[in-house]
């Protein structure tokens, strides 16, 4: 076939990310073209049926990431995952580290040296992306905080001298 040899072949934006294992399925590629999620070489994709071939640049989202990948070949079927990542070059950065990557406390968000009146901008809770689900002990201490949070009618942000 010349599809496979030919470098300069063009085949469809939602197929090929549907080849490339990046969607699950060719309709929700379809839906993804059609909400202007998916940007070809810096423009939006309108259409699920342009063509991109060897050497355009996908940009799209992924659950919390944004996605650049540049197409290395546009693929004859949507075959295992090994021939899937063979269709394209992962141009992503990688994700930035944040304060050394440490899990807050559920009383990290409260700042007791705040001046009279003044609001946190600080998450009352924050937990790493990808650390599971909260155990026994955080999930305690968030439920308390929520509580003070509601009998106090949520001063608790702002410390606002109320409290001790």
């Amino acid at each position: 076939m010349a599809a496979e040899t030919d470098p300069a072949a063009r085949i469809r934006l939602d197929k090929w990310l549907w080849y490339a294992r990046l969607i699950k399925t060719r309709t929700g590629a379809t839906d993804l073209c059609r909400a202007l999620k998916v940007r070809v070489n810096g423009t939006h994709a309108q259409k699920p049926s342009k063509l991109v071939g060897h050497g355009d640049v996908i940009t799209m989202a992924r659950g919390n990431q944004i996605l650049t990948l540049e197409i290395l070949a546009p693929g004859t079927r949507r075959g295992p995952a090994s021939e899937a990542q063979t269709l394209y070059r992962d141009l992503t950065p990688a994700p930035e580290q944040k304060n050394g990557d440490q899990t807050s406390t559920p009383d990290s968000g409260r700042q007791n040296d705040l001046p009279s009146g003044h609001v946190s901008t600080q998450p009352l809770f924050e937990r790493a992306p990808g650390s599971g689900r909260p155990v026994k002990r955080e999930r305690r201490a968030l439920d308390r905080l929520r509580r003070d949070m509601a009998r106090d009618g949520g001063s608790q942000r702002g410390n606002d001298g109320d409290h001790d």
